[in-house]
């Protein structure tokens, strides 16, 4: 188990990280949500052991990296923002040069080398330049360089920045594969990302956690606090947006389509009585026809978007 307690990281002025707490467990595949800048990657070289908290422990098993940096380090593996590389060697020579760095024993089948090809499909570029090869294989050949150790615990700093949509659904299947045999904590703050690959979800905003939780839990939330509640109505009539507007349930009109004479409208409302029958009352006194009347489920995004607003 990796466990942050009361963590905190400055620079200068700036507290990057500010009384970070909380755990990532065996077998989890926990996303680390938030905006740019919200702390993440200062998080994440906290863990690895490659910056020091100024107060408060990183523990791995119960063990502070700072007593035994090397061993923490054997434990885990680590894919760095923009994952660099050394683009005129050769795949298997770059992935031996990182095996002889850890004192890895490298050849045969089954070997820590050969697992970590198979792993990552990295096969087929194994003996070609790193420079010529795309930027979905490039995350593949960093990610088979943090598993290749076989670490207890992997950590990927946004492994899909930077890819067209086909590579990261590559990647996203990759770190799904990944995460059965490894704890990983993947640092994001591209929705779709958590959504596909993470069952917990931790968010972090100026530099502390707002949220941790499974989707469904946060889910909930949202919904208790009437995070995300939206109402779609769609009507044909006359001075519709105004009229609906001033219900007193109505928060905001965040959304307007006009289509074939009807108005669309998307509702923001709070955490008081459902709109619904209001709207359905003034459709019916101002002899309106009524095409839709809904609630839209919480969203990922809306729960983002609140919680880092």
């Amino acid at each position: 188990m990796i466990a942050l307690e009361h963590v905190s990281k400055s620079f200068g002025a700036t507290r990057a990280v500010d009384d970070v707490s909380f755990t990532v467990d065996r077998g989890e595949v926990v996303g680390f949500l938030g905006p740019n800048a919200a702390g993440k990657t200062t998080t994440m070289r906290l863990i690895t052991n490659f910056l020091e908290p100024d107060t408060g422990a990183v523990l791995i098993d119960g063990t502070d990296v700072r007593d035994d940096p090397v061993a923490a380090r054997r434990r885990i593996g680590y894919l760095p923002e923009n994952n660099p590389l050394y683009t005129e060697m050769l795949v298997s020579d770059y992935l031996r040069f990182v095996g002889d760095l850890r004192g890895i024993a490298m050849d045969g089948p089954g070997s820590a080398l050969d697992d970590a090809v198979q792993a990552t499909g990295i096969a087929e570029v194994f003996y070609r330049p790193i420079g010529e090869l795309s930027k979905g294989y490039r995350q593949r050949l960093g990610l088979a360089a943090a598993i290749l150790h076989r670490p207890d615990f992997l950590i990927l700093d946004e492994p899909t920045e930077g890819l067209d949509p086909n590579q990261r659904q590559e990647i996203r299947r990759l770190i799904r594969e990944v995460g059965k045999e490894h704890t990983v904590l993947l640092s994001t703050h591209v929705l779709p990302e958590v959504e596909e690959t993470c069952r917990r979800i931790i968010v972090i905003h100026e530099g502390r956690i707002v949220a941790d939780g499974s989707t469904e839990e946060l889910m909930a939330r949202a919904r208790d606090t009437g995070t995300g509640r939206r109402i779609v109505v769609e009507v044909e009539g006359v001075d519709v947006e105004a009229q609906i507007a001033k219900l007193p349930s109505v928060e905001e009109v965040t959304g307007r389509t006009e289509r074939d004479g009807r108005t669309r409208l998307t509702l923001a409302v709070g955490s008081g009585p459902d709109p619904r029958p209001e709207i359905f009352s003034l459709a019916k006194a101002r002899d309106w026809v009524l095409w839709e009347l809904h609630e839209e489920t919480a969203s990922l995004q809306d729960l983002f978007s609140q919680l880092t607003r």
